[in-house]
């Protein structure tokens, strides 16, 4: 990960932790004290962000010592120490709540998505992310799902064309849209746009789209899709997919399915920081 993008996330993090100091550890312990403290992993799972959590403590003090024990995209069991970190005392308390508060959020990303990949085996189905992602987050947390063995969806509205349906609402029609938009951006862009009916699937079929993407669709309307479509553009399942469900969807013959919860409603992985 690149310190020039994660540098000034970092520091806004700090100053919103302790925008005029740490009243509780300027006052109680010594600035030239030294102390030693490790990372523990409180469950099993798949670790990410141990990059991030790094940057946290060098960019309040490049002294400090941080050994990683763990890669992002390993899997680590409960009670693992995935880091040792040497250094002031003070810069130790002050970046441990930054640190932990990315690293819990990544790893409890990658863990989600590995699960999610791990249903899959032998499938050949790509489990990508959406755009559904903490506002300022959103690089990081898609690193996390690559790190849990996922693959990304377009970062932002800039880099991929992706008709949805209030778009086509707006444009007069599925066919009307992929033609309006052909003729407007460069030949090397893919075109994808969201389908709900077996109908919008034709209209999209016949306009050429690259990528259409299956939304909400029951199981037999997806399979009817999929048969439709007969591998002349890839098909992309989306809406409502669950651990429960996923291995289903793929099975219909869909080429990928986005999975908005890897990043919009995961639960943190649990780590904690403990001097030694």
């Amino acid at each position: 990960m690149d310190n020039i993008y994660i540098d000034d996330l970092i520091k806004a993090c700090l100053k919103e932790d302790m925008s005029l100091g740490d009243i509780t550890t300027d006052n109680l312990i010594g600035i030239d004290e030294k102390s030693s403290a490790v990372l523990i992993a409180k469950q099993a799972g798949v670790v990410a962000g141990m990059c991030v959590a790094r940057r946290v403590f060098e960019v309040l003090d490049e002294k400090i010592v941080f050994k990683s024990k763990a890669e992002d995209g390993g899997a680590v069991e409960k009670g693992a120490v995935i880091a040792e970190i040497d250094g002031n005392t003070r810069t130790l308390l002050k970046g441990e709540r930054t640190a932990l508060n990315f690293l819990q959020r990544l790893s409890g990303i990658a863990t989600a998505t590995r699960q999610y990949c791990d249903a899959l085996k032998g499938l050949p189905v790509r489990v990508v992310d959406t755009r559904k992602t903490t506002p300022g987050l959103r690089l990081l947390e898609k690193y996390a799902v690559k790190a849990g063995g996922g693959h990304n969806h377009r970062f932002s509205l800039s880099d991929g064309v992706l008709i949805k349906d209030n778009h086509i609402k707006a444009a007069g029609g599925v066919k009307k849209a992929i033609d309006i938009i052909r003729h407007n951006i460069p030949h090397t862009i893919k075109i994808e746009i969201e389908t709900e009916t077996i109908e919008m699937v034709k209209e999209a079929l016949e306009a050429g789209a690259d990528i259409i993407m299956l939304d909400n669709m029951d199981l037999g309307t997806m399979r009817e899709a999929v048969r439709l479509i007969g591998g002349r553009a890839l098909v992309e399942a989306s809406g409502n997919v669950s651990l429960e469900n996923i291995y289903d969807v793929a099975e219909t013959g869909v080429d990928i399915i986005s999975v908005g919860s890897l990043t919009h409603s995961v639960k943190a992985f649990d780590i904690s920081m403990r001097f030694v």
